[in-house]
């Protein structure tokens, strides 16, 4: 498996991916699948600021999954802590393509200068995604009940942190002006 940044040409395969995130679970609460134009803009959007957006590939040169980070929020002050989203093809989850992919997400974070990374994980049933982040180094940082409602049911946010880098061992520099 090859982790690698993705291309304009692996957008129909991140629809894809994504769109069954969306029309089947509730790690993601879009609920309208977006469109090949729409992934394409988001990805430009992601790699203009420097941030990373990865794909796996298989040696069929087949995308197994992608995932990538932004800024948190972005107030200048969120400017050290990122925010990461991984989705991967449904008939390989369980199989270390998320967690390959999560762990090079935070290298990648932590040479961009971020200090924390976050994940906001739709559902808080959703063990895999929870026992990945663990795995890796991520803790509760607290559950927000009941936020979405998707499928005909309520459904809770879990905020998982990890440190990067110095976390807050130091003071990072001030904002340029």
């Amino acid at each position: 498996m090859l982790i690698r940044d993705a291309t304009e040409a692996d957008v129909p395969a991140i629809t894809e991916i994504y769109a069954h995130h969306v029309l089947h679970g509730t790690g993601t609460f879009e609920e309208e699948p977006p469109t090949e134009a729409e992934m394409a803009e988001r990805l430009q959007r992601v790699q203009s600021r420097g941030w990373a957006w990865l794909v796996a590939e298989a040696p069929a040169q087949t995308v197994l999954g992608y995932a990538y980070f932004t800024q948190f929020r972005d107030r200048s002050a969120y400017r050290h802590t990122a925010e990461d989203a991984i989705y991967v093809r449904d008939d390989v989850r369980g199989q270390g393509v998320g967690k390959a992919l999560v762990q090079a997400l935070i290298e990648r974070a932590e040479k961009a200068g971020f200090r924390q990374m976050l994940a906001v994980i739709g559902d808080s049933e959703n063990i895999g995604s929870v026992g990945l982040h663990i795995s890796l180094g991520f803790r509760q940082a607290g559950v927000m009940r009941s936020v979405g409602a998707k499928f005909g049911r309520w459904v809770d946010v879990v905020v998982m942190q990890r440190v990067i880098g110095d976390g807050d061992r130091s003071l990072p520099d001030p904002p340029a002006r």
